[in-house]
């Protein structure tokens, strides 16, 4: 109990008071009004990995800091809204020998597992969904894997489902704040789409990183929101 409650003194258990205010230029916009176009869900990384005990980033503790919680409210509210026509469900994986490979790769992959003898049946546990969004999916969603560094807009069939579905919000939850997830909206806007990141519904490496991270995208890429501002703004009863 006692390691618990310092885990909880390093790790908040929300970071939502870290999401910044608007930036200036998104505070003409209306969300309520954005969040009513054809839209899609991504949830990114969210795996057993980060959440669960013997997953290889386990030791970030993001199973005390919110996210998973926050994920779930944004999750069902998008469900409740029947213009989000896409949810997908990103995985990061972390053991990357058979991917395709750079020299920069080979030496960061090795970097993060190359010190590890994980088996193939860990590999698959620790990529696999966390189980708390795994209740969450349907029929019809998209269930794939990033390969490319910090996006699922290279390499993957994302682009293609958000097109044929004539996407144009995109909403984005989970693991790294600072790697994925800014990725992710940096190319969202590059492709056209408009990207919204639910600040609580993700997470870094560490609070300072997040504080950083929310900053830079809410300043630059993308607005920040929280998942109660999210289910407020589609009139969601979560």
């Amino acid at each position: 109990m006692t390691a618990t409650i310092d885990l909880l003194k390093t790790f908040p258990s929300s970071n939502a008071h870290l999401i910044p205010e608007l930036a200036p230029q998104w505070r003409s916009l209306d969300f309520a009004e954005i969040l009513s176009r054809p839209a899609a869900f991504l949830s990114v990384s969210q795996s057993n990995s980060l959440y669960r005990e013997g997953g290889v980033q386990f030791a970030e503790r993001h199973d005390l800091r919110g996210s998973l919680p926050a994920t779930v409210k944004a999750v069902t509210a998008a469900r409740q809204a029947s213009n989000f026509v896409s949810f997908n469900w990103i995985g990061y994986s972390v053991f990357r020998d058979q991917y395709p490979q750079t020299a920069f790769d080979k030496a960061q992959y090795n970097s993060w597992t190359g010190a590890l003898n994980a088996s193939d049946e860990q590999i698959a546990w620790d990529n696999e969904l966390v189980s708390d969004l795994r209740e969450l999916v349907r029929p019809g969603d998209n269930e794939l894997f990033e390969r490319a560094l910090q996006t699922a807009f290279v390499g993957t069939e994302l682009p293609l489902e958000l097109a044929r579905k004539h996407v144009q919000v995109v909403v984005l939850t989970g693991i790294h704040l600072d790697w994925c997830i800014e990725g992710n909206a940096r190319l969202a806007r590059d492709h056209g789409y408009l990207p919204i990141v639910i600040g609580d519904a993700t997470g870094a490496q560490t609070v300072e990183q997040e504080r950083s991270s929310f900053e830079r995208i809410n300043n630059y890429f993308a607005p920040v929101i929280s998942s109660e501002q999210f289910a407020r703004f589609l009139g969601a009863s979560t």
